[in-house]
């Protein structure tokens, strides 16, 4: 599968969107449909504290993984501008490979040495800590494949040769899907058989990744590793920006943990329909995703060679292919709500609660599809300051504040801070649309 190296192609914008976008819907839909069908075996085992307990580890993880997908995210930006410079495009791949074994060295230590004092700081339930502990324990050895699949998916992205993240997603998630089965249900290993599942498939997904790369590789390796340092961004920019993004992915995944850990103060059932239902939001958000995926890597191209009129017919593409997937995405959730959570559990309390709380996993997507679309482009452009300052003003102007507010409410007073904190997202990163990207974009014109 050859690099594009030439941005000038023939076909117009929306072709080449949806060119980009649709391997990166059928990848990312595979990354919630996964925890969709580790929740639903989990789900339907006879006690539900397994779910819960996987509930609280994977918010955890979160901040150790997910958090730093500023690795995926900041690659991308600097890939998609170095989309006619292969020499600097595999340099940068070599420093942020490079990065990110570092960074999962750091959290293989840290992570074992601080599980216990970042369960306790989720509210775990004395009953839940030592399968959330073990579950955390077993995840934690595939920090290394993990980041570097990133590193190599975000470049791979801002290449725009987005079929081999399908490839990569869909290897990895089948792996795991099928070890759950074998693990779960066939050895019955529980909660621990679900992360076993999840760490063999990352390494299976960095074997496929190192394979779409080798080419880069092998070029750099040949012209010599110091050589290949001194080609693409320089190395204090590369942290830089991505030091804006992990506080801006730190302050998102707080806002995810923070759900989780007060709905874990109602109950454990309230705890477990939480999680279902957050699955299901994250089906709708991946594929709304795929275009945000398109805007970075086409974005960016146009940013580097100072077309403002490309980049705006670009975003509006781009935000018309989103709206209709939300739109859809609100539809189905709707239609299928009984269908959907029989599915999800045959727990009766769980399946009653999370029905009470339906409502606002329909209009979640239309919601939060402007600020999907927004971040990546924010990130094609490379303004990560600004994604930074947006994310923490939402969660400190509004979602906290409507949480405090909504108290009483209880679990409905929860969904509706993060509802609230979504919408803001979407508003905050829109107000600073033509200030911080299309304004300098005319100015270099």
């Amino acid at each position: 599968m050859p690099y594009n190296t030439n941005p000038e192609l023939k076909t117009g914008i929306a072709p080449r969107v949806w060119a980009l976008a649709w391997p990166m819907i059928l990848a990312n839909l595979s990354v919630p449909l996964l925890g969709l069908v580790d929740t639903a075996i989990l789900g339907h085992l006879s006690d539900s504290r397994y779910l819960s307990a996987v509930a609280i580890s994977t918010s955890l993880l979160a901040f150790l993984y997910w958090g730093f997908g500023f690795l995926r995210m900041g690659t991308t930006g600097a890939s998609a501008q170095l989309l006619n410079k292969p020499k600097d495009a595999n340099a940068l791949l070599l420093k942020a490979a490079a990065h990110s074994l570092f960074i999962a060295l750091c959290i293989g230590i840290g992570g074992l040495a601080l599980s216990d004092i970042g369960l306790r700081l989720m509210n775990t339930p004395e009953s839940l800590q030592p399968l959330a502990q073990s579950y955390l324990h077993i995840r934690l050895f595939s920090a290394p494949a993990v980041l570097c699949t990133y590193v190599i998916v975000g470049w791979l992205i801002g290449r725009q040769q987005t079929r081999w993240p399908l490839i990569i997603a869909v290897t990895t998630n089948g792996v795991n899907i099928i070890l759950d089965w074998i693990f779960i249900v066939g050895l019955e290993m529980s909660s621990d058989g679900a992360a076993l599942a999840s760490a063999i498939s990352e390494y299976c997904g960095l074997g496929i990744g190192l394979w779409a790369v080798r080419g880069a590789l092998i070029a750099s390796f040949k012209q010599g590793l110091r050589y290949s340092w001194q080609y693409g961004p320089a190395l204090k920019q590369l942290l830089n920006n991505n030091v804006h993004l992990f506080i801006r992915t730190a302050a998102l995944l707080f806002s995810f943990a923070f759900f989780t850990a007060q709905g874990a103060v109602f109950g454990q059932s309230t705890l477990a329909a939480n999680a279902i239902l957050l699955q299901l939001m994250l089906v709708s958000a991946y594929g709304m995703d795929g275009f945000a995926h398109a805007a970075e890597a086409m974005v960016g191209e146009a940013y580097s060679q100072g077309k403002p009129n490309a980049l705006l017919r670009i975003c509006q593409c781009c935000a018309r292919y989103c709206v209709a997937t939300a739109l859809i995405a609100s539809a189905l959730l709707w239609l299928g709500e009984t269908a959907i959570l029989a599915l999800m559990t045959d727990i009766d309390a769980v399946q009653h609660i999370a029905s009470q709380h339906y409502n606002w996993l329909i209009i979640l997507p239309l919601l939060c599809a402007p600020s999907y679309l927004l971040d990546g482009v924010f990130i094609g452009a490379l303004k990560t300051q600004t994604m930074q300052w947006t994310m923490l003003a939402s969660v400190a102007l509004v979602y906290l504040p409507v949480w405090l507010i909504s108290k009483e409410l209880g679990n409905h007073g929860l969904w509706l801070s993060f509802c609230a904190f979504n919408l803001a997202r979407s508003i905050s990163l829109g107000l600073f649309f033509n200030r911080a990207i299309l304004r300098p974009i005319a100015a270099r014109s």
